[in-house]
């Protein structure tokens, strides 16, 4: 049986390449490369330089077109010719194939290299079989040039496709039928993970939902109490946590669930549909935003556009802008009203400044590492699942606290 993770390519240099188009400007390409270069990082992979490319469009051949092409070569050759080459957008089949025979190197795309990282982070027996999925719902149209002894014929008695079934074709087909038993094991764990979120009786149910990296799963553990992981690295977190949370004397259950990116792989998102079901079932998403991020705005509407894509948009939603102790406005930022200044902003000043009317949602600014403002969280978290417990149980009226208030923060 081929195994998906024997194709990961082992590199420890990469050349990092971007195409400026009509719908990636300047500024968006250098913001994409530097994300791509964390992902590499995290792949423990080190970016040895970059190449951009202007086009209207994506060269059908080569994506960066045969001058760009032909300059990259030279430089790896020249500079780094052990190193792998990772474009920034996916490639087609023939497009990389065409890459590959054009530079002698290795090449990888945006979701290949999120792949190798997920698989890479995988840790529960749900995550790796999610992963695998993934991995060979991408490999199957790129089995020519992920093995090349595929174009070599297998005859004789006994094949299934008769004298001279090529190899290429058994693999598809090997690939097809476990495609189809991990879709299987994947079912079978759905129907479990149901019948968990289906014991959990009548609590409500809160999401922590953003970007990758925004400090959900510091926030898990300061609300929670709880010890889960948290580091610095894109993906840290790929199994949903679910811990019961007790405010006052209402519990409800928060989860902290896989985070987004940009230009998220689609096979991703369709073998971590029963992950991400804790989002979709939620009655409240607590959408974290890392407002210390220079291009937050973007991560927002990238969480946003992706919750729609799950059919998680439209829930009652608060945005929790997180490590506000970071934050410092871009300069000449003619939408902010504080005033600009190098040292922390107070959140009654950032309160004040347009973040704060961002979106239709409610918001917050906190600093989850600091503990700022959490005391605040806690008690609106506390007041809007309050409110959907009464909506949905109006009798247990009586059993709340209709004024509860927070002591210090620990």
């Amino acid at each position: 049986m081929i195994d998906p993770q024997d194709t990961a390519v082992k590199a420890e240099t990469a050349v990092l390449i971007g195409l400026i188009t009509d719908q990636q400007d300047v500024d968006q390409v250098k913001e994409y490369l530097d994300e791509l270069e964390f992902l590499a990082s995290t792949a423990e992979i080190v970016s040895v330089k970059r190449f951009t490319q202007r086009l209207h469009k994506p060269d059908g051949r080569t994506y960066i077109g045969s001058g760009k092409m032909a300059e990259a070569k030279a430089w790896i050759e020249a500079h780094a010719p052990e190193c792998c080459v990772i474009f920034d957008d996916e490639l087609t089949p023939a497009q990389q194939r065409n890459i590959e025979k054009e530079l002698g190197r290795p090449v990888l795309d945006r979701p290949r290299l999120i792949l190798d990282i997920f698989a890479r982070r995988a840790r529960t027996a749900h995550a790796k079989t999610q992963v695998e999925l993934a991995q060979y719902e991408y490999m199957l149209p790129r089995l020519t040039k992920l093995w090349t002894h595929l174009e070599r014929q297998r005859g004789g008695t006994g094949t299934r496709g008769g004298a001279g079934e090529k190899e290429i074709e058994t693999d598809r087909r090997l690939v097809r039928d476990r495609i189809a038993f991990l879709k299987g094991q994947l079912r079978d764990i759905d129907r479990q993970k149901m019948t968990q979120r289906s014991n959990r009786g009548k609590l409500t149910r809160v999401a922590l939902v953003g970007y990758t990296n925004v400090g959900k799963s510091t926030l898990m553990n300061v609300l929670s109490k709880s010890d889960v992981f948290a580091e610095n690295k894109l993906f840290a977190t790929l199994d949903t946590t679910v811990r019961k949370v007790v405010l006052g004397n209402l519990p409800f259950l928060l989860s902290d669930t896989v985070g987004f990116i940009r230009k998220l792989p689609h096979q991703l998102i369709e073998s971590f549909k029963s992950t991400l079901d804790e989002t979709r079932e939620a009655d409240l998403l607590l959408h974290v935003v890392d407002i210390s991020h220079h291009n937050f705005e973007e991560q927002y509407n990238t969480v946003k556009a992706t919750l729609q894509e799950i059919g998680a948009g439209g829930k009652p939603t608060i945005v929790v802008f997180n490590k506000v102790d970071a934050y410092r406005p871009a300069p000449h930022d003619p939408h902010d009203l504080a005033p600009k200044r190098e040292d922390q902003y107070t959140l009654e000043e950032l309160e004040r400044t347009w973040m704060a009317r961002m979106g239709d949602e409610e918001c917050i600014f906190i600093s989850a590492v600091r503990k700022d403002n959490i005391d605040a969280l806690r008690k609106l978290v506390y007041e809007r699942v309050k409110t959907i417990h009464l909506e949905r149980y109006p009798y247990e009226k009586d059993l709340l606290y209709q004024d509860w208030m927070l002591g210090p923060e620990e």
